[in-house]
């Protein structure tokens, strides 16, 4: 018997204008007013500024300003490139990036809202129907279901940074949702099109992370349509696996024949590939179980209670396709061999959708408590935000002052009107938010959720317009790239050096730094890079044979470790 059985009441859906209001609020909150951040959003922006002002090998062999960056694939880079060459006059380069990274999460958004709906249609997933009738449509069964999976989606908090950084990783969680609702076409029609689609997303993902998450996809769903009929499982597993790797061979193929700098970046991809797939390890078990709590909160919990109260029918579409991919992922990061953030990323999709289906079977009781949870702990977040401001800019209370300033020494305050109000408007929002939740009690089924995504969603624009200048302060690299260009001497040709990509990235940008390229064999000049916990870690890297004078020596102010030095060849 189905665990649902609901009013038509219950499924009132949220305004099309305000479901997208808060999807424009979400994504804006953060790509506005910084530079362009250290890991992965400077590293992600440096590849896209390398090829927007480069030629046609810089496309094919993605690199920031001579480091190769072939790891993971060029689309995303490829797209990001575009909009600068598009909307950098305008915008300025970082900004007219970023327009992609907009894109990347509009994509998904729009994804998981659409597969969601898709699947609350179907028949399987309907209520039962009541004695006296009264029960919901199955259209507004499936839009309801819909808001609850992309509110889900919006409060899940690993989604929080990757979704406004230049990187492949947002496009590749956008395209996972989108390979979602693709295979969720595939069974609703079950034709060589629908087929063709599923293969086309799965080649997508292929240029832009790799081939190891879209074939175990293939695997998974080919699967799936074989426990359905053979002929779905023939027509998925070679129409998809055809149109995939066409796709895919449109990059691979143009780098063997064109051979970029007298090269290609195949291998590099490849070995990047294979050091994704090992023997579950305890590390990659422990890193996984510490970190998915909180990275897919609050999706898991409720996705785990939607397969609990639907095992009955686990085969049914609306959670074998969700399901599947889900443990896909799972098992993907348990046998990476090195984790990293980006493994659990791709969770969160099927993990809205599956919590979606949860919201129905909830208990009135188990709600509220998430509820009561979400609000205290979110306005207690939201609290510590804003007095932690008034400590920045006041000196009130001192002991929080002191702290905000010693984790990012030399920053000096600043107070904007603009961000001020949306700030305040924020929290005005969330309050009302919470007032209209506690008295009105509706019996929607999106109520379980709207508390904990309009929670997170607070506490980020508050951080993203109270917060911002400390932020940027502690995570951009334009000072420090402005004293190296400015120590830099006349005629220097090219700079030889051991800093990491976001590093790199930011110098080459804000700073002019002319490092060496693919060609470069020999340069005057030597930018290291150390940690001043190891003494001399810098002079290893330096040949005996070589003499160097140092020219200069700096770090960030807020960054007490990492160390920077500029070094000339002195010519005997």
């Amino acid at each position: 018997m189905k665990p649902v059985r609901l009013p038509a009441s219950a499924t009132n859906a949220l305004p099309r204008w305000g479901l997208f209001a808060l999807c424009l609020i979400y994504i804006l909150s953060g790509l506005f007013g910084r530079d362009p951040w250290k890991t992965d959003d400077a590293a992600g922006f440096g590849v896209m500024w390398t090829m927007a002002n480069g030629g046609l090998d810089d496309w094919l062999w993605p690199h920031i300003v001579g480091l190769p960056m072939a790891d993971e694939g060029p689309l995303a880079y490829w797209i990001g490139a575009v909009c600068i060459k598009l909307f950098g006059w305008l915008l300025g380069d970082a900004l007219a990036a970023r327009i992609a990274t907009a894109g990347f999460f509009l994509l998904g958004s729009l994804s998981v809202w659409y597969a969601t709906y898709q699947l609350g249609r179907r028949p399987e997933a309907q209520p039962l129907r009541l004695a006296f009738g009264g029960q919901p449509e199955p259209r507004d069964f499936g839009r309801t279901l819909a808001d609850g999976a992309l509110l889900i989606f919006l409060g899940c908090l690993g989604l929080l940074l990757h979704s406004h950084y230049t990187s492949a990783k947002a496009l590749h969680v956008s395209l996972v949702a989108l390979a979602l609702y693709a295979a969720v076409r595939l069974f609703e029609k079950e034709t060589l099109r629908a087929a063709a689609g599923f293969g086309a997303v799965l080649g997508l993902l292929v240029l832009t992370r790799g081939w190891v998450v879209p074939t175990a996809l293939w695997l998974a769903i080919a699967v799936l349509a074989g426990l359905r009929s053979k002929a779905l499982m023939a027509r998925t597993a070679v129409v998809s696996l055809v149109v995939a790797v066409a796709i895919s061979e449109i990059w691979l193929a143009t780098n063997y024949f064109v051979r970029p700098f007298n090269s290609s970046p195949f291998d590099a991809w490849m070995l990047w590939n294979h050091r994704q797939i090992s023997l579950p390890s305890v590390e990659s078990i422990r890193y996984f179980t510490k970190n998915v709590i909180w990275f897919a909160w609050p999706a898991w919990p409720y996705a785990g209670w939607a397969v609990y109260a639907w095992r009955k029918q686990y085969r049914a579409i609306h959670i074998a396709v969700p399901l599947a991919f889900a443990a896909t992922f799972i098992v993907l990061a348990l046998i990476n061999g090195r984790p990293d953030e980006g493994i659990l990323l791709p969770l969160l999709p099927p993990l809205a959708i599956l919590a979606a289906f949860g919201l129905p079977t909830m208990k009135r009781g188990a709600i509220n408590a998430v509820d009561w949870f979400s609000v205290m702990t979110l306005t207690t977040c939201a609290a510590f935000i804003w007095l932690g401001w008034i400590a920045k800019q006041t000196g009130w209370p001192a002991k929080l002052a002191k702290n905000a300033f010693k984790l990012a020494p030399g920053f000096k305050p600043e107070f904007s009107l603009v961000m001020f109000l949306v700030a305040a408007c924020t929290t005005i929002g969330w309050i009302l938010l919470v007032h209209w939740r506690v008295s009105r009690r509706p019996a929607v089924l999106w109520r379980a959720v709207v508390l904990s995504s309009g929670g997170v969603i607070l506490c980020w624009v508050l951080l993203t317009t109270l917060w911002l200048p400390w932020v940027n302060y502690g995570k951009s690299y334009s000072g420090v790239a402005l004293q190296i260009s400015e120590a830099l001497p006349e005629g220097g040709a090219c700079v030889e050096s051991n800093v990491g990509p976001a590093q790199r990235a930011s110098f080459a940008y804000f700073g002019n730094i002319p490092f060496a390229d693919f060609d470069d064999i020999d340069c005057d000049l030597l930018l290291l890079q150390d940690d001043n916990r190891r003494q001399d870690s810098a002079k290893r890297l330096i040949r005996a044979d070589e003499q160097w004078r140092l020219l200069w020596e700096g770090r960030r102010a807020s960054d007490r470790h990492e160390r920077f030095r500029l070094y000339q060849k002195v010519k005997r």
